[in-house]
């Protein structure tokens, strides 16, 4: 105990009670902890550990986006993303006279992007040739498999320009249009149940060889429009039927299907949430991909030890500092302001997200003051959840993971410091007052 005391003396910034040190506000104390003799202490010497661990599957048919392309990662692999989905007509019925023109897709962007947009991507448009019906009967995964033709019914090799207002025109083959154009003109197909019978739904594919980017198109805007006419006595008047994500359907028949390959050897041994990855074993590195499920847990394994200090204690404050490794990231491989936390179970099983002062939701925000000194780091605040450990049994595990907080609808990636080496990347820091203390 002596031992902890000296260390703690040594590490310690160590004021006497004053208006200038201690704020009555930030804490709840008695006559007894304000007619007494306080130090407060700010300790930065508690064990954290990290390591990185991989979701089996991650729910994507609740995806707020299509993400559709392909690029190689120097650290992850090549990632890639490409989007099922069912589509449903706008209406049953196509006028006897009608004569059909044409068919394609518009995708309409919705500003998400990841990685090099200066380079060219391809988009792949296939038919499904079965249902889309989740193996589970609840949901879709990033993992999730449904087959579909070779052959594409459209297909586009284009520069993106995620941030501009028009939409991506793809032109479908004309057989599938006039396929679809002859059975509901022939009231062949007059619901919902025979149309999916019919048409399946669509695979928007990546090409294989594609480097580039991983593009989001908002699936509420994107449509499957069909051109038709009917002629008159001096001119023929021009008809659409659009064709929209279905959307509304339990469960939804929708998801992005997200994979990497080609990772890296730390990865690599990640077969499933069970296994873990301390960062002393990765070169001083935790790793977090939104979208594949790769994310960082963190353990505080000796917080109870402030128990030992003698004399009763209280937490004013509690903040974790995390870096991302210099050089991880660039314009096109960036760092997100923000991530969200979530609190595992003992099995890894994601189960809330960590929630701190009024219920709010806890962030790691990324702090760019150093920047210009290569000093940057992610803050994150902690004193409701160190109280919450502090209150309760000494034995108990807890831990927390960070992602992107839209993680099933993105790919967004971070390679995060540890906590070895004189540069300490990771570091939780404590201010702690400390009074009634033995003689």
């Amino acid at each position: 105990m002596r031992k902890l005391l000296g260390l703690i003396a040594l590490l310690a910034l160590m004021v006497s009670c004053s208006d200038d040190t201690i704020n009555d506000s930030d804490f709840v104390a008695g006559g007894t902890f304000t007619n007494s003799n306080i130090r407060v202490v700010q300790i930065d010497t508690m064990n954290v550990e990290t390591y990185t661990m991989k979701f089996d599957s991650l729910v994507t048919s609740q995806a707020t986006r299509m993400l559709i392309g392909k690029y190689k990662d120097p650290v992850f692999g090549a990632v890639k993303s490409a989007t099922y989905a069912e589509l449903l007509p706008s209406s049953y019925s196509i006028d006897s006279e009608a004569e059909y023109d044409s068919i394609g897709f518009f995708l309409k962007y919705d500003a998400y992007y990841y990685n090099d947009t200066l380079k060219n991507n391809t988009i792949h448009i296939k038919e499904l040739s079965e249902l889309l019906k989740p193996a589970d009967g609840s949901n879709f995964y990033n993992t999730s498999k449904v087959a579909y033709s070779d052959e594409d019914l459209g297909s586009i090799t284009y520069t993106p320009r995620p941030l501009e207002t028009d939409s991506l025109f793809i032109k479908l083959s004309d057989t599938l249009g006039l396929g679809i154009f002859d059975q509901l003109q022939q009231k062949d197909i007059t619901n919902t149940e025979e149309f999916k019978d019919y048409f399946h739904g669509l695979t928007f594919q990546p090409g294989e060889d594609d480097d580039g980017s991983i593009i989001g198109f908002d699936f509420s805007t994107s449509v499957m429009r069909m051109y038709y006419s009917i002629p008159g006595e001096e001119s023929r008047t021009q008809f659409t039927a659009d064709f929209t994500i279905n959307t509304t359907s339990s469960p939804i028949p929708f998801f992005n299907q997200m994979s990497v390959v080609e990772t890296n050897e730390y990865l690599e041994t990640l077969t499933d949430k069970e296994v873990l990855l301390n960062s002393s074993e990765s070169d001083n590195q935790s790793f977090v991909q939104s979208g594949i499920g790769y994310t960082t847990k963190i353990e505080f394994t000796n917080l109870k030890t402030l128990f030992d200090i003698p004399g009763q204690g209280t937490l004013l404050n509690a903040v974790l500092k995390i870096k991302p490794v210099l050089g991880s990231y660039s314009d096109a491989l960036a760092l997100r302001d923000n991530l969200a936390l979530y609190i595992v179970d003992q099995n890894n099983d994601l189960t809330e997200q960590l929630l701190g002062t009024d219920n709010a939701a806890v962030q790691a925000t990324l702090n760019r003051d150093g920047q210009e000194f290569n000093d940057i780091y992610y803050e994150i605040p902690l004193t409701t959840y160190i109280e919450g450990i502090l209150s309760t049994e000494r034995d108990a595990d807890y831990a927390f993971i960070l992602l992107p907080e839209n993680y099933n609808s993105t790919v967004d990636r971070f390679v995060l410091m540890g906590k070895e080496g004189t540069d300490q990347g990771v570091k939780l820091e404590l201010t702690y007052a400390i009074y009634d203390e033995d003689e």
